[in-house]
């Protein structure tokens, strides 16, 4: 399965939701993470790790993802191709501002993952990748998108007036939100996820939440083909 992390806007956290789902879906599966960011995030990310690594990661920002990671079969599902062969998940940290990236990462990916930040100049700006995903969807009937709210900011109302604005464009809205948690910078400048930097905290149990929410999103609509 590959799943992207994507936004046009910038600042908008592809890259902690990336890293850190990788993090959880590599506790019991193989997982590789690609940076398709020119900026190189998640590069750096694993650069600045000393432990062993949990998942690879490498960098392809390429306009011909869709063609690397990923190939149709005549009768059956995609199937991982080129670097992706040999994993049970791939998962991709998207570019901003960066349209032919955007487009060959939603082409390579089954699932995309869209966070925005409690700001409406986040709702604003998810307009661009929802045309995008709904483009892709011309092609790719089975493509799946959700909507993730990050850097909710704790105890007030933002997140909850954010789902409700989400809700026009017609795209689920995961039911576990990220919060704004001091524990996810820290544990990047380590190269570190939070499941490993802080294995007891609220910013954990909110991952592994997230990430099962995420595969739920994924069964439902499996269910529903």
């Amino acid at each position: 399965m590959i799943i992207s992390a994507l936004n046009q806007k910038g600042g908008v956290g592809k890259s902690t939701v990336a890293i850190n789902l990788a993090a959880v879906l590599a506790r019991d599966a193989r997982v590789l993470l690609v940076d398709s960011d020119p900026q190189g995030s998640s590069l750096s990310w694993s650069a600045a790790r000393e432990a062993a690594p949990l998942f690879s990661v490498i960098g392809m920002p390429k306009p011909t993802l869709h063609r690397d990671l990923a190939e149709d079969t005549p009768r059956g599902p995609r199937v991982h191709a080129g670097v992706a062969r040999g994993h049970d998940y791939v998962v991709i940290d998207g570019a901003p501002r960066v349209t032919d990236l955007t487009r060959s990462a939603i082409m390579a990916s089954d699932m995309v993952v869209i966070p925005v930040g409690p700001s409406p100049l986040d709702l604003w700006a998810s307009v661009d990748v929802v045309n995008l995903i709904g483009e892709a969807k011309a092609f790719r009937e089975d493509l799946k998108a959700v909507f993730v709210v990050n850097r909710k900011i704790v105890n007030t109302a933002i997140g909850r007036d954010v789902t409700g604005a989400l809700a026009k464009f017609g795209i689920p809205v995961c039911p576990v939100a990220l919060c704004q948690r001091v524990i996810y910078a820290e544990s990047a400048a380590q190269g570190l996820s939070v499941i490993e930097a802080a294995p007891s905290s609220e910013a954990t149990m909110e991952v592994m939440r997230f990430a099962e929410a995420i595969m739920g999103v994924n069964a439902e609509g499996r269910a529903a083909a």
